[in-house]
């Protein structure tokens, strides 16, 4: 009996050790960041305190969280969740996009040859140019802001996706071509399991650009959103406010990369890299 119970016991001790290197393996990961931010916003309110320099210049970091809890409701759900919508759905169809044209590209170099001058024309044009274009052609509703926030992801996310779907095994390819498997079996089998590190590598560098490309459209035109927040509490000279609306605007980058950063978790649970 006695030595039933120690069967019965060793697993609990295996889990718990399990639980100590996971703990363990996330403060290695969470403390040093978190740690530097901290040195740096009392450094930031210290200089600030010290030097005694005017709001309208530089707020202190303690002003800039009293003014978002004076008014949680207009920074995160009336212009906030607006702001997180434009940037989410624009992910999504420049996510959605860029897959289909690459992965048409992979299976045809002429094809990339005729598409792919015009991905890097679209990238290399500052896109700030485009936005009142677009709000003069879609008017102030929310599909300037998606189209916007879809171009800054479209060229990232495609770049990583042709280079995952053609840098496949030249073993396991060569052991699916001896087999006599259809492309499309090629595709799904071997092509889309390998390039999915890539694609998520391309979805994480998409995700605060998404952000980024819903503001710029705001800026050019509209009524709601931390894009305007931003730019009319600016005219205002009101910092504390632009703060509070960059702060919030970098919850909703570190928000959207956590989310890909959880998908990775899940999908690429047997690729090397997830194996510490």
């Amino acid at each position: 009996m006695e030595h039933s119970s120690e069967l019965i016991e060793a697993p609990d001790l295996t889990q718990l050790q399990r639980w100590r290197i996971k703990l363990r393996s996330l403060l290695e990961i969470t403390l040093p960041p978190l740690i530097f931010f901290f040195i740096l916003i009392f450094g930031w309110q210290f200089y600030v305190t010290f030097m005694d320099i005017p709001e309208i210049i530089m707020p202190r970091p303690s002003r800039i969280v009293a003014r978002l809890f004076e008014d949680p409701g207009y920074f995160f759900v009336e212009n906030g969740l607006l702001t997180f919508t434009e940037a989410i759905l624009g992910f999504a169809a420049g996510a959605i996009s860029a897959l289909l044209v690459a992965g048409a590209m992979a299976r045809s170099v002429a094809l990339e040859r005729s598409i792919f001058p015009l991905a890097v024309i679209i990238k290399a044009t500052p896109l700030i140019v485009i936005a009142p274009l677009l709000i003069i052609w879609f008017g102030y509703t929310i599909y300037p802001k998606i189209i916007m926030a879809a171009l800054l992801c479209f060229f990232p996310i495609l770049v990583n996706t042709i280079i995952g779907l053609r840098s496949v095994n030249p073993t396991s390819l060569e052991f699916f071509q001896s087999v006599s498997a259809s492309e499309w079996e090629i595709m799904k089998s071997l092509r889309v399991p390998h390039s999915l590190p890539y694609v998520l590598s391309g979805f994480k560098t998409a995700a605060s650009l998404a952000v980024i490309g819903a503001v710029i459209a705001e800026w050019s035109g509209a009524g709601e959103g931390l894009g305007r927040v931003i730019y009319i509490q600016a005219a205002h000279l009101d910092q504390t406010s632009v703060f509070a609306g960059i702060v919030v605007l970098a919850l909703m980058g570190i928000t959207l990369t956590g989310i890909i950063t959880w998908l990775e978790r899940i999908l690429l649970f047997w690729h090397e890299s997830k194996r510490v």
